[in-house]
């Protein structure tokens, strides 16, 4: 096994996940992206370039899990990023949706951890991604603010049970330049606003943040927002 840092992303296929899988090949690591597909993630750990490679892996299907990560042999930092977008409302409640987003959130994110606690060493951190939907909820929040509370919850009990290996989470307000939020302007200008900062959050602030997380060995079990202090308002 190679000296190198060894990183795996599950969900490192857009978004902040690949942002960060990026960085961390243009640095040199091993890394290992997962995404939905087998071939659309192949052709993009193809084009992150570096040593990446790429692991088809549905987190709503969580009996395949430990299958699907079956060949990775250490893993010294691990970052979990992968969502499913959901729409719902108390009253216009769609059950199945909220199931597949909370799936692959929770219990999908426990069930990484359950294939991965064997190659884990003392060294090794997670990072787990919720969101600033579980301290400001809006209309239609309802699964989302339920996941990224969860996940809030989650860490620390992750964090219990792994020791000594570290566990934390980050929780971003809208990230601009993502694929989902890059064509909504009124919603980047609205939290662009809010933000004491008065600029947006990037997904490179993301990955200086997951960094940080990953890196400090006294940072454990702790929930980080990054959102230009907009929660203080």
């Amino acid at each position: 096994m190679s000296d190198r840092t060894q990183v795996v992303v599950i969900g490192g296929t857009s978004g902040i996940g690949r942002h960060f899988a990026q960085s961390c090949a243009d640095q040199g690591r091993d890394v290992v992206i997962t995404g939905r597909t087998e071939d659309r993630t192949k052709a993009i750990a193809h084009e992150i370039g570096g040593r990446t490679r790429g692991i088809a892996l549905d987190l709503a299907d969580t009996e395949g899990v430990v299958a699907a990560l079956s060949d990775v042999e250490r893993v010294d930092w691990l970052v979990l990023s992968a969502l499913d977008r959901d729409f719902n409302t108390v009253r216009e409640y769609r059950p199945a949706d909220a199931a597949r987003l909370l799936t692959v959130k929770l219990i999908g994110y426990t069930e990484v951890l359950h294939a991965l606690a064997d190659k884990l060493t003392d060294e090794s951190a997670a990072v787990l991604l919720g969101g600033l939907a579980s301290h400001r909820p809006y209309p239609g929040s309802t699964t989302v603010t339920t996941a990224n509370g969860g996940i809030s919850a989650l860490v620390r009990t992750l964090a219990v049970e792994l020791s000594p290996v570290r566990v934390n989470a980050l929780h971003p307000s809208i990230v601009a330049d993502t694929p989902f939020w890059s064509d909504k302007p009124g919603a980047r200008e609205a939290a662009e606003t809010r933000a004491l900062s008065k600029r947006p959050v990037t997904m490179q602030d993301c990955t200086e943040a997951i960094t940080f997380l990953l890196r400090n060995r006294s940072i454990n079990g702790v929930n980080l927002n990054i959102d230009g202090g907009d929660v203080l308002i």
